[in-house]
C-alpha cells in the first residue's frame, strides 16, 4: 500500500512515499480504508523529535482521517463494512499514522461519520475542534453565561472553539486580525477585537469590565502576564499551545483571585474524552454549524511539502492530504 512515512526522527526532507506492507487488525481494532488525511502542527513535532513519544519505524505519519470501514475485529463492535468513519488520535503513543491506503483503528477511537458530512471538512476539523472542545468543556469547565476569550479566533481551533462556545450558552469575546472579524462574527461573537489596530486588553476590560471566566489562547503566545489581569475571580486561563514559550507566572495575581492555569494537550487526552469531543462536533457537522474556515487538498506524495510550509508558517487554514 502507498503510505507517506519516515525511517528516523528529523527535517522534512526525512518524509517518504512510497510501498508498505498493509496493516493487519487486532481484535479490538478496525481495518480503515483512507480516503483523506490533515497535517498538523503535532504531526510535525512527532516527526522531528519535539514531541517525544514512541515511534516505530517505518513509522507512517499523521492523525486524523475520514475513510470507509473494510473490516472489524471481533472486540470492535458497532463498525461494519462500508461505515463512513473518523479519528483524530493516530500517530502517537506507539499507534501507526493515519496518512496511507489503508489503517488500523483502536476501536474506542473511531467515530461514524453524519451522512453527508464532506470528507475535506471533516478531517480538516477532527483536530481542532477536538482540542477547541477538550479547552472548553473537559479544561475549561465552560457555564452557560460565563464570559468566553478567544485569541486567535479566526484560527483552525479558535473558531472552533468560538463556535462551540456560543452553542454552550457563554459570551464570547473573539480576537483576530481585522480581515477576519466579519467570518468570526458570523460564528456568533459577541465581540471581536482587532489585535492589529486596537488595545486588546483595554476592549476587553470595556466588554468584561468584571473580567472573563475562561481565557484560551489558541495562537500561543502565552502573555500570563496580561492574561491572569484579564480574569474574573474563579476565572480559568487553558494553555494548549506554544510549545516553546516561557512565559512569566504573576502568581500574587492568580492566588489572591482563585484564579488557575491549567495545560493540557490533545494527544494525551483519554479515549471517553475524545469520544464525548466526537459526539459533540458530531452534533455540529451535521447541523452545518461547523466548518473549516479555509483547507488546501494535496496528493498524498505531497506530504513532505506539506509539512515544510506548516514549518515555514506559509499555512492558512487547514491542509488536507488525499490518500484516494
Amino acid at each position: 500500500m502507498r503510505a507517506a512515512y519516515i525511517d528516523e526522527l528529523g527535517p522534512p526532507d526525512v518524509i517518504r512515499h512510497g510501498e508498505l506492507p498493509p496493516p493487519v487488525p487486532a481484535d479490538d481494532e478496525v481495518l480503515v480504508d483512507v480516503e483523506v488525511t490533515a497535517v498538523n502542527h503535532v504531526d510535525t513535532f512527532v516527526r522531528s523529535g519535539a514531541w517525544r513519544t514512541p515511534v516505530p519505524f517505518p513509522f507512517v505519519i499523521g492523525r486524523d482521517l475520514v475513510g470507509t470501514v473494510v473490516a472489524a475485529g471481533p472486540e470492535a463492535p458497532g463498525f461494519a463494512p462500508g461505515d463512513r468513519v473518523w479519528c483524530n488520535s493516530l500517530g502517537h503513543a506507539g499507534r501507526q499514522g493515519a496518512a496511507a491506503e489503508r489503517v488500523v483503528v483502536p476501536a474506542d477511537r473511531l467515530y461514524h461519520l453524519p451522512p453527508g458530512v464532506d470528507a475535506v471538512d471533516a478531517v480538516a476539523l477532527a483536530h481542532p475542534a477536538a482540542t477547541a472542545h477538550l479547552a472548553l468543556f473537559t479544561h475549561g469547565r465552560v457555564r452557560a453565561g460565563e464570559t468566553v476569550l478567544v485569541l486567535g479566533a479566526a484560527g483552525n481551533v479558535g473558531s472552533a472553539a468560538v463556535v462551540m462556545g456560543v452553542r454552550a450558552g457563554a459570551r464570547v469575546i473573539a480576537v483576530a486580525s481585522g480581515r477576519d472579524a466579519a467570518y468570526v462574527r458570523s460564528l456568533g461573537a459577541s465581540h471581536v477585537v482587532d489585535y492589529r489596530t486596537q488595545d486588546v486588553p483595554a476592549e476587553v476590560r470595556r466588554f468584561a469590565p468584571d473580567g472573563v471566566d475562561l481565557h484560551i489562547d489558541t495562537s500561543g503566545r502565552n502573555d500570563l502576564e496580561t492574561a491572569v489581569d484579564l480574569l474574573a475571580s474563579r476565572g480559568r486561563i487553558v494553555i494548549l499551545a506554544g510549545l516553546r514559550t516561557r512565559p512569566v507566572l504573576p502568581a500574587g495575581a492568580l492566588y489572591l483571585q482563585d484564579r488557575s492555569v491549567h495545560g493540557f494537550a490533545i494527544s494525551h487526552a483519554r479515549a471517553p474524552e475524545l469520544a464525548d469531543a466526537a459526539a459533540n462536533i458530531n452534533r455540529l457537522l451535521a447541523e452545518g454549524v461547523l466548518k473549516p474556515h479555509a483547507t488546501e487538498v494535496l496528493p498524498l506524495s505531497e506530504a513532505g511539502t506539506a509539512h515544510r510550509r506548516l514549518d515555514e508558517g506559509r499555512v492558512r487554514g487547514k491542509l488536507v492530504l488525499r490518500v484516494s
